[in-house]
């Protein structure tokens, strides 16, 4: 048994397709078909049903998939270990990053990362928060940027930064005339919201404590984009709710419309999270230092009482 039959055995486990793990794992469909087989007749059991289509793995395959994650983590571990030693901040890394904070977020520190780490192969995607936890405890990715705390045992959580909440008021709202808003003030049959699987749409509702009087037939009222809640807000159909990031690139006239919380100030908790097998922990706390020092001058409240974005 090898390092190498269990990382074919989880890429396979993962794509359910030989051709594709093979290709994911660089090397020849037969190659790799041939050392799962070699790894089954030396245990002498099927890690893959291959009569389905697509593959699946067998019960006691879902059980080697599960330590062979593990092995394959440590194993990753004793090269960190060398990396850590040498001070070398390097190599591929796969991070997570929520919707909505992806478009605010990523342009402030970018460039900045890979000016100071060039040796840093990022790859980006985009992804809801359930997704991002899957795939942190599979391994799929390396770490992540969501609104925290996920009370997820298996997860790690280091805070970047608090950003408030704001609201997004219209002409001839109930609230217009307020300076500022307070949460009592809101009513969420009258706010505009995010499609589900966004947790700022769960941190909203919980914000208002009244998820429970939240009609699902407003469905045809969300919207999976800010700039879509604002075009709606504008039409008079409802107010809405912002991450202050977001408010900063606001046109004028749109920015009037904005309202800002009594003290202390709403506002969702955003971390660098990953899996607490502390893998590429450098490279994380590279992250961790270049976006806190971005951000610093951008959010400067202190008064804040963080909103969950649990679903409750």
């Amino acid at each position: 048994m090898t390092i190498t039959q269990l990382n074919y055995v989880l890429a396979v486990a993962e794509h359910q397709n030989f051709t594709k793990a093979a290709q994911k794992v660089f090397v020849t469909q037969p190659t790799l078909s041939m050392q799962i087989q070699k790894l089954e007749d030396e245990l002498d059991i099927q890690i893959f049903d291959r009569g389905k289509k697509p593959i699946e793995l067998t019960d006691v395959g879902r059980k080697i998939v599960a330590q062979a994650r593990n092995i394959v983590n440590e194993s990753d571990r004793i090269k960190d270990i060398v990396d850590q030693q040498k001070g070398y901040i390097g190599g591929e890394f796969k991070i997570g990053v929520i919707p909505t904070i992806m478009p605010t977020l990523l342009p402030m520190f970018l460039s900045n990362f890979t000016k100071k780490y060039p040796k840093v192969k990022l790859s980006i995607e985009e992804l809801h928060t359930e997704a991002i936890i899957e795939q942190l405890k599979e391994g799929h990715i390396d770490a992540a940027i969501a609104a925290t705390p996920l009370e997820d045992e298996e997860i790690k959580e280091r805070v970047l930064y608090f950003e408030p909440f704001v609201g997004y008021v219209p002409n001839n709202h109930r609230l217009q005339g307020k300076i500022k808003i307070d949460p009592t003030d809101l009513d969420v049959e009258d706010i505009l919201l995010l499609q589900d699987g966004h947790c700022f749409k769960d941190g909203i509702l919980n914000l208002c404590k009244m998820a429970d009087r939240y009609e699902e037939d407003r469905f045809s009222l969300q919207s999976g984009s800010f700039e879509t809640l604002i075009k709606l807000s504008n039409e008079g159909l409802g107010m809405t709710l912002l991450p202050y990031l977001h408010t900063l690139d606001l046109r004028d006239q749109d920015k009037s419309h904005l309202r800002m919380f009594t003290d202390p100030i709403p506002a969702r908790e955003v971390s660098i999270i990953y899996h607490k097998s502390e893998l590429k922990m450098q490279i994380i706390e590279a992250l961790q230092s270049v976006i806190a020092g971005v951000v610093k001058g951008a959010i400067t409240f202190q008064n804040v009482q963080i909103i969950s974005p649990i679903s409750k």
